[in-house]
Formats: C-alpha cells, structure tokens, sequence
C-alpha cells in the first residue's frame, strides 16, 4: 500500500517541505534508503546521511535547517518528535501486516469453541472445547490452544505457540514463536522407594493485559490456583517462569532468565538476562537486579543487586576490585610473610 507525503503529514501533524505528492510504501533506516521509501533523523549524529539518502521522504524535527543541499528526490515532513512520530508510523505498518481475518484451511476449530468474527486463525491450528477467541485475535500457523482457554481482544499468537488447557490471556498481548503457557509444572514427590512421583498440576496461567513475551519462553501452570504474569509485563526471549510464581506490573525481564515456583516479582522490577531466581522468594517493587545474578533470598523495595549470591551493587563494585586484585594481595602476603622472622630463628635477648 503507498502513501504520499501529504497524508503522512497529516496523520502526523507535520509540514511538508517538496513534492507532497510523492509516494512511499516501505520504512528504511536513513543510512540504507531507497526510492519509495520514508525514513527519520532523529539523532544529529546521522545527520551527514541526510545529504545522500536515497529515501523519498524523511521525518525530521521542525527546526532542523540544511547546511548544504539535500538530494533533489527528497521530500521533508518536519514534525515536533520525529522519533515519536516514525514509532507511530512503525505501530501503522506493522498492523497493516497483521492485518487478517478468517480461518485458514486445514485447521481444526471445536463447534463448541467461541471464535469472533473478527478473529484469525491460521492454516494448521486447533481450537479446542470451549476455548474461546475474542474479537481481533490473530493465532498465526501451527498454534495450539486448549480446551477451555480464553484469549483476548486483540491479541496475537505467532506460529507455533501452544496455549494449554484453561489458560487465560489477557487483551493486547503479544507472545511470539515457540513459547509454551501452561505446561505442568516441575512438581515431583518421592516415594518410599527413593523414587519421584509426579504431583498433579490442576491450576492455571493467567497472563493480563498488555503484556509481551517473547520466543520460546515457557510459562508453568499451577499446581493449584494460578500462575500470574501481570499486565504490561514485557519478556524477553527463553525465559523460564515455574508454576505458581507471580510476576508483578509493568516488570521487564532479559533473556536466559529462570523464576522458580512460588516466587513473587514486584511491579517496576528490571531482571537483566541470565538471571536465576530460587523459589518461594520475595522480590519487592522496583527492584534491579543485574545480569547473571543469583537470587537466593527476599529483596527488599528499591534495591539494585549483583553478584551470585547477590548483595547490594555497590558493595558488590566495591568487593569486585578485591576479587581482580587477590592474585597480586596474595603475592604481597605472601612477601611479608617470607620476610617476617620466626620463633626459631629470633635471637632470645635475656638468654
């Protein structure tokens, strides 16, 4: 689909400098443009690019003033962010790509499912008993979701993501490909013999609104009850999160991440990637925990931690200096120790 630099304006509420007819019908980066597509210079260190794009259009700040002539084919829309504005454009195209409806063939979609007519299902899916698939859903090929689960409105399963039984997904989520909500638990008993039995897990996963998770993460059902990801969550990709757990608001969490069962993550909290998280733990609001940190106790509110165990990063900064250092430490010791005289060889004054 094309659009010329007059609509584009407008949507943006911006000024058009050159051929407000000229057409576009893909985004570039300034550095890689080509005829027919638009770009943005939002960044004063790409500026010098601006002079030699290939780019049809480009969206820059109202005030922003040539030094020298800029490519004759080039038309400017000048708004007040350009980088707000080219993320609203990216929001448009990516919908215009999303943009399907219907039940592909062959897929299996149970009579006694609930599907909108709004929604999409792709070629190769199920839909089982009772699930239900609310208006403006898009479940993309090789998707499963189990009886009795509910997915709301507007939100997008990538191919090959499997929802089990009585999972329930809020609206306006995103989960990408691969991903797993609703496996049993890591839930074992051993028995007289020394040997695990597995222990039932009949809950669930409830995941609300907003929330975004990324390719192959897998996220535990409960053994009872729920396990909980709370709106506006946004996971990386191969995250683990076990049974029970409960990750709180608006919480960012960076790939290779493992949350053991019953562990509760408070709202605002960043977790960098290869973090490992013990389980039955507290993790208060608005914590911070750097990347490759081992959590085996509660954190408190506000706290920034590091380290395996983690402490507190400044003591864990001003500790990593002794830890480079120990090597040199102990050849110094090891100096005074070699000149320090012993018992045997101190000369008794008083003998």
């Amino acid at each position: 689909m094309q659009f010329s630099a007059a609509q584009i304006a407008e949507l943006l509420d911006g000024e058009v400098d050159g051929d407000a007819q000229v057409l576009v019908s893909d985004l570039a980066k300034i550095e890689e443009g080509k005829p027919g597509t638009l770009t943005f210079l939002a960044n004063p260190n790409y500026t010098e690019h601006l002079y030699s794009t290939a780019s049809s259009i480009a969206v820059v700040d109202r005030s922003f003033q040539p030094t020298r002539a800029l490519p004759k084919r080039l038309t400017l829309i000048r708004v007040e962010d350009p980088r707000a504005c080219f993320s609203r454009l990216l929001k448009m195209n990516e919908d215009l790509q999303y943009d399907k409806r219907g039940i592909e063939q062959p897929s299996f979609v149970s009579p006694k499912a609930k599907v909108a007519p709004g929604a999409y299902i792709g070629a190769f899916s199920y839909v089982g008993d009772g699930a239900v698939i609310e208006d403006d859903v898009k479940i993309f090929p090789h998707c499963t979701v189990g009886d009795g689960a509910r997915i709301g409105k507007g939100t997008r399963l990538h191919a090959n993501v499997t929802v089990y039984h009585r999972s329930v997904i809020g609206e306006r989520c995103i989960i990408h490909s691969g991903t797993v909500i609703g496996a049993d638990g890591f839930g074992f008993v051993p028995n007289a013999k020394g040997e695990q039995e597995k222990m039932p897990q009949v809950g669930n996963v409830i995941i609300e609104d907003d929330v975004e998770i990324g390719a192959n993460c897998t996220v535990d059902r409960a053994t009872l009850g729920s396990t909980i990801i709370r709106k506006g969550v946004k996971m990386d990709n191969l995250i683990q999160v076990g049974h029970n757990a409960e990750i709180g608001e608006h919480t960012l969490i960076v790939a290779q991440t493992g949350i053991a069962g019953s562990s509760k993550i408070g709202a605002g909290t960043m977790i960098g990637g290869q973090v490992g998280i013990a389980g039955h733990l507290t993790i208060g609001d608005r914590v911070k925990i750097a990347a490759q940190s081992g959590i085996g106790s509660n954190i408190p509110d506000d706290a920034t931690v590091q380290g395996s165990p983690a402490f507190n990063i400044g003591e864990y900064k001003r500790s990593y200096v002794l830890f480079r250092n120990l090597p040199e430490i102990k050849k110094r010791l090891d100096a005074l120790a070699a000149e320090r005289p012993t018992n045997n060889s101190t000369t008794d004054k008083h003998g």
